[in-house]
């Protein structure tokens, strides 16, 4: 995956995150139970989540896959700003489902992010998202401090969106 923008592929998926970049970690309760981490994964996983959030979608797989280049773009006409990515990683077992994706050449930023739903011992399934980047391009660097407040607010913004899909506890 050459075209990646940065050279710490899957550096979403362990601890402590790459130094260097802005990290960023927020977790969101979602429902409780079984099939609700199968709806959330479900969600996740064919980027309904991202949809339903507002985001347009362009990938060439309908679920996520290591190696599925995905375009993730917000915004509207000339001021649609177009993340190129691809995912490096993918979990589904018993108590975890999501993927990471690796931002490409292109792309406004440069980093990875994640997204996974949990069922923890107590029944509850949360929602993470986990990522590390910085500035890539000029208009993320004019941003400076704002992108990691937006990165935050879509974060949640996602969580609450994924809480809507996955349906009842």
């Amino acid at each position: 995956m050459s075209d990646l923008n940065y050279p710490e592929e899957g550096g979403t998926r362990r601890t402590p995150l790459p130094p260097g970049y802005h990290h960023l970690h927020e977790e969101l309760p979602v429902g409780h139970g079984r099939a609700v981490l199968a709806a959330a994964g479900e969600a996740i996983t064919t980027f309904r989540m991202h949809r339903a959030a507002g985001a347009r979608i362009r990938s060439d797989a309908p679920r996520a896959a290591p190696g599925v280049d995905v375009e993730v773009s917000l915004g509207i006409g000339p001021l649609r700003l177009r993340a190129p990515c691809t995912v490096v990683w993918t979990v589904d077992d018993e108590d975890r489902i999501g993927f990471g994706y690796g931002a490409r050449k292109g792309h406004p930023e440069s980093g990875e992010e994640a997204f996974v739903a949990e069922l923890r011992d107590d029944g509850s399934v949360w929602f993470t998202v986990t990522a590390f980047s910085r500035p890539d391009r000029p208009v993320t660097r004019l941003a400076g401090p704002l992108v990691p407040v937006f990165q935050r607010r879509y974060a949640r913004h996602l969580g609450r969106t994924l809480r809507r899909l996955a349906g009842p506890s």
